[in-house]
């Protein structure tokens, strides 16, 4: 009988652990007027990411490659204690768009963060940021800074599917452009 009683104070515990996190989670998403606008570049200069002092944000979730906040792409091997890409290594890339289409559409979703994070994209960003339909404020006005935007902007998203269970293009589904996929014949 204790043992129950416990069993269901630890699960009123938990449950209201996750109650409190959902609450937290939706007040992250409410829409915020930007009283900031968006950094558009890094804020410490790297000329070698080998430097430690410096921490650097990287994509995470590849299993082979990471793109670093600076836009170097490398292999996870080659990824630094700092979070960085290490750039003395000869397959390091910065601002890469292997496997992009010119529509901005990549079949790797690192790639579609490198090029995204090109400077000469800037423009194209922040019109997609001006334009972006209410659908998407809540996802985008969050973003601080391009990397975040470039992170978001090349999940796969609703975008990027047709029937709500297809991709438009099953190759080049990480988008940074803005349009959408080609819809390719099924």
């Amino acid at each position: 009988l204790n043992e129950r009683k416990r069993l269901r104070a630890w699960l009123r515990y938990c449950l209201s652990l996750q109650e409190e996190r959902t609450v937290r989670d939706r007040s992250l998403l409410q829409v915020q007027e930007h009283e900031q606008p968006i950094v558009w570049k890094v804020q410490f200069s790297l000329g070698n990411s080998s430097q430690l002092s410096n921490q650097c944000r990287n994509s995470v979730q590849g299993k082979l490659l990471i793109t670093d906040e600076l836009g170097y792409i490398c292999e996870r091997k080659d990824l630094l204690v700092n979070g960085c890409c290490n750039v003395n290594v000869p397959s390091t890339k910065l601002f890469s768009c292997d496997s992009c289409l010119p529509n901005g559409c990549c079949s790797v979703y690192e790639y579609c963060v490198s090029c995204c994070l090109q400077p000469n994209k800037q423009h194209l960003l922040e019109r997609f940021l001006n334009r972006a339909a209410i659908a998407f404020q809540n996802l985008f006005m969050a973003v601080e800074d391009r990397f975040e935007l470039c992170l978001a902007k090349c999940r796969t998203s609703s975008q990027s599917v047709q029937h709500e269970n297809t991709y438009r293009d099953p190759i080049a589904k990480y988008c940074y452009g803005e349009y959408p996929p080609e819809l390719l014949p099924v």
